[in-house]
């Protein structure tokens, strides 16, 4: 019953964050300014589960700066609370999110600077280190490039069956700098990591749970709900062996040893170099231009060939021999 209780209640929660959202956009468009009464981070608390939500609806919740310093302290506090051993992180309006935001990026790249990638922590929040506690990833809409790395920081992903992964970044010529390369190798493999990290195609829900990268899908609209109710589960049982066989793993899991782990996110890091700078200012440009945008991330796909209907007809003959 408290399951069922738990996914009403919050629907109901995202709804009036929508609609709080909806009226801060407003007053911001005809301010003409980007500021707004709501705050980029939401923090709520069900029980002892707390709830952190990408709030910039509109930039189909990129992340700028003052968004991933404020996901940074909603974390830190998060950790520090005793009462709340697991936490669920989602995106609000219909998407998780779009990754770094990009009139920021455009900014940056501009001045030809790639400051923003080394900021201590990570670009998008906390990435560059391991978490203390337990946190849900609830996916829905776009959950792409640093937005993807953000999800990978999470223990367990939930994932909609409408919504898209993929390190998008790559038509823009924006490198991983958020331990995605680091925690994407260790979710599905080397081969795998390194088709999605090269192409930067999409990845759908059920390909994401085949390989590893997801741990549930869910209905569209609910990754929410059900990323409580799996928060639920985990928070029932006692917390101290829980915390213990968590922490061992990630120091006995090759790539999530602490040493290992901190050495791979510096190397990621530090292979940034200065003439990536030109390749995302041409990327940027491309994007906001849409005749130029290049290729799309499902270029990929490779189309049905055409067979005229007189080679049909010998294959027909053949299959009819081969059974006689």
């Amino acid at each position: 019953m408290h399951k069922l209780f738990t996914f009403s209640r919050f629907k109901s929660c995202r709804d009036l964050f929508r609609s709080a959202q909806k009226f801060s956009l407003s007053a911001a468009h005809y301010a003409d300014t980007e500021q707004s009464e709501a705050p980029s981070i939401l923090v709520e608390k069900d029980a002892n589960i707390t709830l952190i939500g990408i709030n910039r609806e509109q930039q189909r919740n990129s992340i700028n700066a003052a968004t991933a310093a404020q996901l940074s302290e909603a974390i830190h506090q998060f950790e520090v609370d005793d009462t709340s051993p697991v936490g669920v992180l989602y995106g609000v309006g219909g998407s998780f999110s779009a990754g770094y935001d990009l009139k920021e990026l455009e900014a940056e790249a501009q001045r030809g600077s790639l400051n923003f990638l080394l900021r201590h922590e990570g670009s998008v929040g906390p990435t560059r280190r391991h978490l203390r506690k337990p946190i849900i990833c609830g996916i829905s809409g776009f959950c792409v490039a640093s937005g993807l790395e953000l999800a990978l920081l999470c223990d367990l992903r939930v994932m909609e069956d409408t919504a898209v992964l993929g390190f998008f970044n790559r038509r823009l010529g924006v490198p991983l700098s958020d331990g995605g390369s680091v925690r994407l190798a260790a979710a599905v493999g080397y081969s795998n990591a390194v088709d999605i990290i090269e192409t930067g195609r999409r990845v759908y829900a059920n390909e994401a749970l085949r390989i590893g990268l997801v741990n549930r899908i869910v209905a569209t609209g609910t990754a929410l709900g059900q990323a409580v109710n799996l928060a639920f589960s985990i928070a029932k049982f006692p917390m101290a062996s829980l915390q213990h066989d968590r922490n061992a793993t990630l120091e006995n899991a090759n790539v999530y040893a602490r040493p290992g782990f901190r050495a791979a996110t510096n190397n990621e890091i530090m292979q940034v170099s200065a003439s990536m700078v030109e390749d995302m200012q041409e990327g940027v440009k491309r994007f906001k231009t849409s005749e130029t945008k290049g290729p799309k991330t499902n270029a990929w796909s490779i189309k049905e060939k055409s067979i005229p209907d007189w080679e049909k007809a010998e294959i027909e003959i053949e299959q009819q021999k081969e059974k006689a």
